[in-house]
């Protein structure tokens, strides 16, 4: 596992892969196949791993939390770089960061709240986390407004910021003007686009921040891969000819429900056996899955 400080030029080195977390049929850690997965995603290129929303670390559990980061560091290269999340509670992040101490991850990632939470709250709660921790941390801007542009400057003027993933999302992503005022108070260059393919030529090209996340990525790092390259660049109508041939599994993401159609698009195009569902999220009805099957395969094959 790569444990060196994060750089903004790091950020720029590959797509960030959000990828899902595979568990066992009694909904145990499955350590053989999610080596399996990140494997697929390093032989693609693919050197910077976040697990976040797709591997529902919201609902994990503070008890496997060490097992879970030791199950990281053990299933990646070197070259690799692990972000794990914690959170969102307050007390779970806090207990979550007494055991990251153990560990050599050079930053995490909050998972934002919105309940019984509010913008001064949620900011003096991660500065905490921060301090405990000892590193600057991932900022994750999921929800329009969710922290006003100013107070996310001064967190990142007091060097709590790591970096910043954007994913709030548009309908036109070239019209934010949230992203806009964010921009006002922190550099471009430490902003993630975070909402996977589908707008990441417009945030790369228009906002000129650093690079994007993806969960599609997991199902063809080699093409999500040329699609930064692409960008980088300025190669922009091969980055969209790209974009449209991920279009069809994040429509039904989008259509259906992200994690759940990612976790099961996994191991339905043979790259990896993810498991049941984790609670609190159902299962797909068997037309979905026909149909993620469908797209899984038909993006796996691209080139």
């Amino acid at each position: 596992m790569d444990i060196r400080t994060i750089t903004t030029s790091r950020l720029t080195e590959s797509v960030i892969a959000v990828p899902p977390l595979a568990r066992d049929r009694n909904l145990q850690l499955d350590a053989g196949q999610n080596r399996r997965l990140i494997q697929f995603m390093e032989a693609g290129g693919i050197t910077t791993l976040l697990y976040g929303g797709n591997a529902v670390l919201y609902h994990a559990r503070v008890s496997e939390y060490s097992s879970l980061l030791q199950m990281l560091v053990e299933s990646t290269s070197n070259d690799t770089l692990v972000v794990p999340s914690v959170g969102p509670a307050f007390g779970t992040m806090m207990d979550q960061a007494e055991i990251l101490r153990d560990f050599d991850f050079p930053t995490v990632m909050v998972l934002p709240q919105k309940e019984i939470a509010d913008a001064h709250g949620i900011a003096s709660g991660i500065r905490r986390f921060a301090e405990a921790l000892g590193k600057p941390i991932v900022l994750y801007l999921k929800h329009d407004q969710w922290l006003p542009s100013e107070l996310v400057g001064k967190m990142h003027r007091g060097g709590i910021i790591s970096w910043i993933k954007y994913a709030v999302v548009r309908d036109n992503p070239a019209e934010d003007r949230y992203l806009s005022e964010v921009l006002e108070h922190v550099p471009s260059e430490i902003l993630v686009s975070g909402i996977g393919e589908q707008p990441a030529i417009v945030h790369l090209r228009d906002f000129e921040i650093a690079s994007f996340t993806s969960g599609c990525v997991c199902v063809n790092p080699k093409l999500s891969m040329k699609m930064l390259r692409a960008i980088q660049s300025k190669d922009y109508d091969l980055a969209e000819q790209i974009r449209i041939q991920f279009q069809g599994l994040e429509d039904l993401r989008n259509g259906i429900n992200p994690i759940r159609v990612l976790h099961r698009a996994v191991e339905l195009a043979d790259i990896a056996e993810t498991g049941p569902m984790y609670p609190m999220l159902g299962e797909l009805t068997a037309t979905e899955t026909s149909d993620v099957g469908a797209a899984a395969n038909a993006l796996k094959a691209l080139e």
